[in-house]
């Protein structure tokens, strides 16, 4: 099979779990052996996190594939597909390593099974490094839905560093194809909102505190939006371990949704939990895109799955964003072109992320 192998270089660009997600799920849906080298070359800790490990499990198992050096601290492994297959699956971390990003890489995937999936995620839902799941479910749900799909996303349990503990159903039904997206118009904003949470050993008032601050922030820029941000204490027996963080999403008149996230950690004043959440919003703002930098690069394997063209307005193009367009165009047919948007105000960073899609259809359906 040697020959037919397609060789990844994990080391390149973002060098880091991402290439291993976007080229394995790839490789699974196009029925593409592959070799990736170099795995996480980029990261002071090189080879497979249990985390990576997860992932490239619940692939495997996702289509009876064969995975070879998949043990941790491995830079090395081959993958080939067999035939994607629906049912249940279970991934577990065994850590507090992100049920969003093993939701990442099997996704895409199960969209082109043989029969509806469920996904029984377990490891952090709340991690540094990775979406919160509360992104996943408020902005990555209602957006990638465009791509004319629709998933459940049930959160049993919420976990934390570093034990983890965390678990999320994910149900989904496949589908013939996907279709194109179009995001190119931001709108006006015209609400704010989110939820600022606690859990475990730690007061509610540390929520309040986030919120409030995070309310001052955002007020010294829009003076005339109700923002909501709610305070929430986790109930003991839906969450795991200790844990903080805040979500604070902008929604616009073409139903665009922009976020800003932060978690806190000890030592870490609640306040500056709520501003820098309230800074990543504001920034995300700034640019005049319809997406924000975290979702920027999680839409790039569907627009190359799709059939058809679709564009996207974002800010600057991350490293994140790049690395998932360069390698979606060495594992698929699909052509992105990414333009600077000259015609807005001149001064806006924003650009256009075209891409002619492949085309993929369920052989199954």
């Amino acid at each position: 099979m040697d020959g037919d192998r397609v060789e990844i270089d994990g080391g390149i660009m973002e060098g880091g779990g991402q290439i291993l997600r976007v080229s394995t799920a790839l490789s699974c849906l196009l029925g593409l052996p592959v070799r990736v080298r170099r795995i996480r070359a980029g990261r002071s800790q090189p080879g497979l996190r249990p985390q990576h490990l997860s992932g490239l499990e619940i692939i495997r198992d996702l289509c009876d594939g064969k995975l070879n050096g998949g043990e941790i601290g491995s830079t090395e492994i081959t993958f080939t597909p067999g035939k994607i297959k629906g049912g249940t699956h279970i991934a577990d971390t065994k850590t507090a390593g992100s049920v969003c990003l093993l939701m990442q890489v099997a996704m895409p995937c199960v969209l082109f099974a043989a029969s509806p999936s469920e996904l029984h995620l377990k490891g952090g839902t709340n991690a540094e490094m990775a979406p919160q799941i509360d992104y996943t479910v408020m902005v990555f749900k209602p957006i990638v839905e465009k791509f004319n799909f629709t998933f459940n996303c049930d959160i049993k349990r919420r976990g934390y560093y570093p034990q983890g503990g965390g678990e999320v159903v994910v149900q989904m039904s496949p589908v013939k194809e996907l279709s194109p997206i179009n995001l190119t118009e931001r709108g006006t904003v015209t609400k704010i909102y989110g939820r600022a949470f606690v859990a475990g050993a730690l007061p509610i008032k540390l929520a309040k505190d986030m919120s409030a601050a995070a309310v001052r922030c955002i007020r010294r820029e829009i003076r005339d939006l109700y923002i909501n941000i709610q305070p929430v204490r986790e109930p003991d027996d839906q969450a795991v371990g200790t844990g903080s963080g805040i979500i604070i999403v902008a929604e616009t008149s073409t139903g665009c949704l922009l976020a800003g996230s932060s978690l806190g950690k000890r030592g870490k004043n609640a306040d500056k939990v709520g501003i820098e959440a309230a800074e990543m919003l504001l920034q995300n703002l700034k640019h005049g895109g319809t997406v924000d930098d975290s979702l920027q690069d999680q839409l790039i394997i569907f627009m190359a799955l799709a059939k058809g063209v679709s564009r996207v307005k974002s800010g600057p193009i991350t490293l994140h964003t790049q690395t998932a367009i360069h390698f979606a165009e060495q594992l698929t047919k699909a052509k992105f072109t990414v333009t600077k948007s000259e015609k807005e105000d001149p001064g806006n960073d924003t650009y256009i992320i075209e891409c002619q899609g492949m085309g993929m259809i369920n052989p199954n359906l």
